[in-house]
């Protein structure tokens, strides 16, 4: 709000006319930007692609920020005036909302043409040179600008790690980094640049390390470069410098390894003699805060390894994912001997507070276009049983109500798709597998694995309809054998569902309704529910390459219910379909999603995603339940719908069955795809361009939604698509987030009385408040939509 009356303030101001220029002291101009336009030789016109726009991105200083051409920072910085106290409002504002102007230098516009011209130099583009100059401009403003003329670029050839010999054990092991895991950054035909080199010299120490060379850096690694070969190639030599430290090309052995569990509370006569030793660990740890096997299951050094900066990182990232410890410090020590390859290490252990209370009061914003508040009180043990378990119980409770788009449900509508949600949860989670009859090998993972325990109680209230409360508990385990792949399982998952309270309106709207199906739906509400599954999910997160503009994300999913029960069931002799006098459900349901992100330029990405999902009822059930159904629609899906409103099929609900349910329509099938080029205006403000299509499809079940709404081959029929406009705000910590979008394509179009054509475009109307009403659709949300 403050910010909000000072720019509305500032918007006034400017009405009247105000200027910087005033301000600007003599022989000085403010500095307004740069431009960069690339001449490139006649054979060199191909190679240069987006090289102005890196270009552009290498000027500096970077210009005061503006609106609409006007400074209005600097105005803000000199209105206000020199501050008289330190800590004063006038010192606080100029730093708030002020910036100090910034003026033009010729000393830095040649800097730049300094830096231009070793950019791309460094980037294979060798005796190419640039020039700047400033222009002056109105209002005692000025400009840089600067020509870049390019020659054609050198590409690599060949490149060959040169030795003496291959006798000593570090030159061979100097030879197999070359092609050791992905084998090198500098592959033939790519082109010559100066940082995949260094990012080669990195890789190629990260490997030796790895093999026990300690003492060794990047730095004593050399590149030659050969670019007299012809036919713009160059070859390259890498090799080791004759000057090296003899300690760099030795390997290295751990001898001892400590740990100190409460370092900052340690007396300064607490001697390493004092350490319990447990499986090659000497722990310090007077208090007997922590059992050793927590520390034996971070630690991956042992006495006699060889040192290996994996298993350094690894440690080091283990300990601090106990979130047990405020500082983690590690160092290495040389054993004092004239002839060592022996090294002692040695961890320095900071604990946070073991236990904790708190309260928090948040705002929420939900993938099905529900937004609220909710209040949270937590109490949390991070060291229960002395081995960095930790436990929480939490209590929550909230209130959610639709936003964006209105409510399709009518100004009638029974159901207010508002909801009043009450849970309380407790999870204890372990940091290690716990499983009957098996012990893996910690060392197996780059971090310790979890497994975590979970119970709870939830009453969910939607007005005008019911509550339902839901009994759950589970026992998983996530996993990582890398910084790319993570696994969930949840073998064991129980949930209850009963629902009570049903509203005696609901029920006279129910049997007033002339459609039979919201009979069949208002009867299984009326159910109550047993739900024993298992789950199981992984994703996939690769690395981007050094120079590549490509990024993909995978996840896919299973969750298998009512086996077990099944089992039970027969087991007892029972054969009803029901464990303790409740019908358990029994499914399949299958999900997956993949995500691909293009960066065009500095400014400019692109976003795709597609989700699919399969739910197969089966055995003791007819369909899914509706939690585990899919809806289509909101601000994280097709969000020219609102959320459950889309779908399932060319099923279209009626305005009595609206009433009654509100936005209540799901499905068993989901298809959907989304793509979204994303522009970045500033560091705050960005915009977007996005199209999805997709829909949602019941398997078999046509009680519910009629023909209409299941999966059939016409499927591609019944595909919804929208489209829309974004502004996204970002705030570094949080992102948010306006889509307006609107439907191009309505799949229930075909199946109306009147039969109409699905493409919409022929019905825009942006003069027609009741179109409006109908058709654009805001979607409010924190974070992007993938």
């Amino acid at each position: 709000m403050r910010l909000a009356v000072i720019y509305c303030v500032l918007a006034g101001l400017l009405a009247t006319g105000c200027s910087v220029s005033k301000y600007v002291p003599a022989g000085e101009s403010l500095y307004v930007g740069g431009n960069v336009k690339v001449i490139p030789d006649s054979s060199a016109k191909k190679d240069v692609g987006d090289l102005e726009d890196e270009l552009e991105n290498l000027l500096r200083p970077t210009p005061n920020s503006t609106i609409f051409g006007f400074p209005h920072k600097v105005w803000l910085y000199h209105v206000m005036g020199e501050p008289r106290k330190e800590k004063g409002f006038r010192n606080w504002f100029r730093k708030k909302f002020g910036e100090p102007p910034v003026y033009a230098s010729q000393r830095v516009v040649s800097a730049n043409s300094e830096i231009l011209t070793g950019y791309m130099n460094n980037n294979g583009y060798f005796r190419s040179t640039a020039t700047g100059e400033l222009r002056e401009g109105k209002n005692r403003t000025a400009e840089a600008y600067y020509e870049a003329f390019v020659k054609p670029r050198y590409f690599l050839n060949e490149l060959t790690f040169v030795t003496k010999d291959t006798i000593n054990t570090f030159n061979r092991d100097f030879l197999t980094t070359q092609k050791q895991g992905k084998g090198t950054l500098l592959r033939k035909g790519d082109p010559y640049r100066l940082e995949a080199i260094e990012a080669e010299r990195r890789r190629v120490d990260r490997l030796l390390k790895e093999k026990g060379y300690y003492y060794f850096n990047p730095d004593y690694l050399i590149a030659k470069i050969d670019s007299t070969i012809g036919e713009r190639k160059v070859n390259v030599f890498l090799e080791v410098k004759p000057t090296t430290s003899q300690l760099a090309l030795k390997q290295y052995f751990i001898r001892d390894v400590y740990v100190y569990a409460d370092y900052n509370s340690l007396s300064p006569d607490t001697m390493p003699s004092q350490a319990r030793l447990s499986e090659g660990l000497r722990i310090v740890d007077p208090e007997r805060l922590y059992r050793p096997r927590i520390f034996d299951d971070a630690i991956g050094f042992t006495r006699g390894s060889m040192y290996n900066s994996s298993i350094h990182d690894v440690s080091l990232s283990r300990l601090i994912n106990l979130k047990n410890f405020k500082f983690v410090k590690n160092r290495f020590e040389l054993v004092t001997r004239s002839d060592s390859a022996m090294l002692d290490v040695f961890y320095y252990l900071t604990p946070v507070q073991k236990k904790s209370l708190r309260a928090e009061f948040s705002g929420v914003t939900k993938s099905n276009n529900l937004a609220g508040s909710q209040v949270d009180l937590s109490w949390s043990n991070r060291n229960l049983f002395r081995a960095a378990e930790f436990l929480r119980i939490s209590a929550i409770g909230g209130i959610d109500f639709q936003v964006g788009g209105g409510n399709a449900g009518g100004g009638d509508s029974l159901a207010a798709n508002d909801f009043v949600r009450f849970n309380v949860q407790g999870e204890l989670s372990f940091p290690r597998f716990i499983i009957p009859f098996y012990k893996p090998n910690p060392a197996e993972s780059q971090s310790l694995p979890q497994t975590i325990l979970t119970t709870g109680y939830e009453t969910l209230n939607q007005q005008g309809l019911f509550t339902q409360t839901s009994i759950r508990g589970q026992w998983g385990y996530v996993w990582r054998r890398n910084a790319e792949v993570e696994h969930s399982l949840t073998p064991f998952a129980l949930n209850v569902i009963r629902p009570r309270n049903i509203s005696e309106l609901f029920i006279e709207r129910i049997f007033d309704s002339n459609n039979p199906n919201d009979l069949i739906r208002y009867l299984r509400i009326l159910e109550n529910r047993l739900i024993f599954e298992g789950l199981y999910t992984i994703t996939y997160r690769p690395t981007p390459g050094l120079f590549s503009k490509n990024q993909f994300f995978l996840s896919g999913g299973i969750d298998i219910a009512g086996n077990i029960a099944g089992l039970f069931d027969k087991t007892l002799g029972g054969d009803d379909g029901q464990l303790f006098g409740i019908p358990f459900e029994q499914f399949a349901r299958f999900d997956g999603e993949a995500r691909y992100y293009r960066d065009i330029s500095p400014s400019l990405r692109w976003a795709s995603r597609f989700v699919g999902g399969l739910g197969i009822p089966y055995g003791n059930s007819k369909l899914l339940p509706q939690f585990k159904q899919y809806f289509a629609g909101g601000s994280t899906g097709i969000r020219a719908f609102r959320a459950r409103t889309l779908g399932p099929g060319a099923f279209y609900a009626d305005s009595v069955t609206r009433s009654i349910f509100g936005n209540n329509s799901f499905g068993d099938i989901r298809l959907e795809l989304s793509s979204e080029l994303r522009i970045k205006f500033s560091s705050l403000i960005n915009g977007a361009l996005f199209v999805d299509a997709g829909n949602i499809w019941t398997y078999g079940n046509t009680e519910d939604y009629g023909q209409q709404a299941a999966f059939s081959k016409d499927f591609y029929k019944q595909i919804a698509v929208g489209g829309g406009v974004g502004l996204r705000l970002d705030f570094s910590f949080l992102v948010f987030r306006l889509d307006l979008a609107t439907p191009f394509r309505k799949p229930w179009y075909p199946t109306l009385e009147t039969p109409k054509n699905p493409w919409v475009f022929n019905e825009f109307n942006l003069r027609d408040k009741n179109w409006r009403r109908e058709n654009l659709i805001l979607n409010i949300a924190v974070a992007y939509p993938f």
